[in-house]
C-alpha cells in the first residue's frame, strides 16, 4: 500500500484534519470579509490552526504528530481555501514544508530529518518556505567562514512570515574554479541577522503575509547544512520536493474556486433563470470539472512514492491545468452572478482576486510546456525549470 493511501481514522478518538478544517473554516470565512481586505495576516485564524493540532497534522504518529497522509492534507487545504484563500495558501507553505520530510522518513527511512519533524509535533512551530524566492537556481549569498556559512539574501514571496519560527530557505555559495552550489538549511525566525519586511500589497491573497524576508549576516553552522547540490539544475531531493509539495498548494486554489461556484449559484437561483444562465451555469461546472480531475492528477504522481523527471511532469502538468480551469471557473462565477459579483459583499469579487494567484507559482506555463514537450520528444530536462 502507497504510504499515501488515506488512514482508517476513528471518529470516537481522533478527529481527521479534514473534519477540524470543516469546522474552523466558517469562522476563517466570517474573518475574511474585513482582515483579508484591509491587507492583514491571518494571525487568529493561524492561532486556531496551531490550537486544533493541524500544524503537526502531517507528522508521522510514531513521531507525535497526526500522522495525516498528503491526501488527507490536501482535503484539509481544499477545505480551508474554499472559506479563506489567504489562511490555506499561506497554511500550505508550512504544510508542505512538514509533509516532505514526513514522506522522506516513511518512505526513504531518512533520519536525519527525525529531529525536524518531532520538534515541529512537540513544539508545534510554524515553518517559513522560501521557495516561491528560490526555486531551481536558488537565492542569496553563502561566504564561507569559521565552521559555516554568512548567509546574505532577499527572500520574496515568504507566505506566513509574520507567524514562522523556523525559515526554510537556501542561498547560493560560489567558489573559484568550482560549479556554483545551492546550500539547504533551517534559520531561527528570531535572529537578530533576520527581519521580516512589511511589503505585502497585493491585487489577491491579500492576508497571506507573503512579505520579503532579509537575512544580514546570520551564520549557519555547517552541521545545519542539509543538502547542498548544484545550482540551476534538478536535483533528486528538489523532484521530492516539487513532486509533494504542489499537489498540497494547488488543492488551495480548487477551493477557492469551488466556493465561486457555489456562491454564483446560490446567487443564480434567486433569479429567474434563462438559457444563457443555464450555459453559464454548465460551462463553470464543466471547468470546475476539469480542475479536480487534473487535481487528482497530481495526487496519483505523489501515491507512486517515486519522486522522478516523469512525475515532476505529471504534476507540473496538472499545476497548469488547475490553474486554468480554476481560473475559469470563477471567471465564469462573476458572469453567472452578475452584477451581484461585484459587490464586495458577495464574496466573488475577493475569490476572483486570489484564484489569479495561481498564474505564478512555478512551473509557470511557459517553463512547464518546454519541460512537457522536451520530456516528448526525449530531450533533458534537468536545466528545465
Amino acid at each position: 500500500m502507497s504510504s499515501n493511501a488515506a488512514r482508517a481514522v476513528d471518529a470516537t478518538t481522533h478527529r481527521s484534519p479534514v473534519e477540524i478544517a470543516r469546522e474552523l473554516g466558517p469562522t476563517f470565512a466570517e474573518r475574511a470579509v474585513t482582515t483579508t481586505d484591509e491587507d492583514q495576516f491571518v494571525a487568529e485564524n493561524f492561532a486556531a490552526l496551531k490550537e486544533a493540532g493541524l500544524v503537526e497534522a502531517g507528522v508521522p504518529a510514531e513521531l507525535g504528530g497526526g500522522g495525516a497522509s498528503i491526501d488527507e492534507l490536501a482535503e484539509m487545504l481544499r477545505i480551508l481555501g474554499q472559506h479563506c484563500g489567504s489562511t490555506a495558501l499561506a497554511f500550505s507553505m508550512h504544510t508542505h514544508q512538514v509533509a516532505i520530510p514526513a514522506w522522506r522518513w516513511k518512505v526513504q527511512k531518512a533520519a536525519p530529518v527525525e529531529p525536524l519533524l518531532k520538534r515541529i509535533a512537540a513544539e508545534r512551530i510554524f515553518l517559513l518556505s522560501s521557495g516561491g524566492s528560490d526555486w531551481i537556481g536558488g537565492s542569496g549569498k553563502a561566504e564561507r567562514v569559521d565552521g559555516g556559512y554568512r548567509i546574505t539574501a532577499r527572500k520574496v514571496f515568504a507566505s506566513g512570515s509574520p507567524a514562522a519560527n523556523l525559515f526554510m530557505t537556501t542561498a547560493v555559495l560560489e567558489s573559484e574554479g568550482e560549479p556554483a552550489q545551492v546550500l539547504h538549511f533551517g534559520l531561527p525566525m528570531n535572529s537578530p541577522q533576520v527581519k521580516v519586511m512589511d511589503n505585502w500589497r497585493t491585487l489577491g491573497m491579500r492576508g497571506t503575509g507573503s512579505n520579503d524576508v532579509l537575512i544580514d549576516g546570520h551564520v549557519v553552522p555547517e552541521a545545519a547544512v542539509a543538502v547542498k547540490r548544484k545550482a540551476g539544475e534538478w536535483h533528486p531531493l528538489f523532484q521530492i520536493i516539487a513532486t509533494i509539495a504542489f499537489p498540497l498548494i494547488y488543492s488551495v486554489y480548487l477551493g477557492v474556486a469551488e466556493s465561486a461556484r457555489d456562491i454564483a449559484v446560490g446567487v443564480a437561483k434567486k433569479k429567474k433563470v434563462d438559457n444563457h444562465m443555464i450555459q453559464l451555469a454548465g460551462r463553470m461546472d464543466t471547468e470546475l470539472a476539469g480542475a479536480r480531475l487534473a487535481r487528482e492528477h497530481m495526487l496519483a504522481a505523489v501515491r507512486l512514492d517515486a519522486p522522478s523527471a516523469e512525475t515532476i511532469n505529471q504534476v507540473m502538468t496538472g499545476r497548469t491545468l488547475v490553474a486554468r480551469h480554476a481560473i475559469a471557473t470563477v471567471e465564469l462565477a462573476m458572469e453567472l452572478a452578475g452584477g451581484a459579483g461585484f459587490y464586495r459583499a458577495t464574496g466573488l469579487e475577493r475569490r476572483f482576486r486570489d484564484i489569479q494567484a495561481a498564474r505564478y507559482h512555478p512551473l509557470q506555463t511557459g517553463p512547464q510546456a518546454q519541460y512537457a514537450g522536451s520530456m516528448a520528444l526525449g530531450l533533458p530536462v534537468d536545466k528545465v525549470f
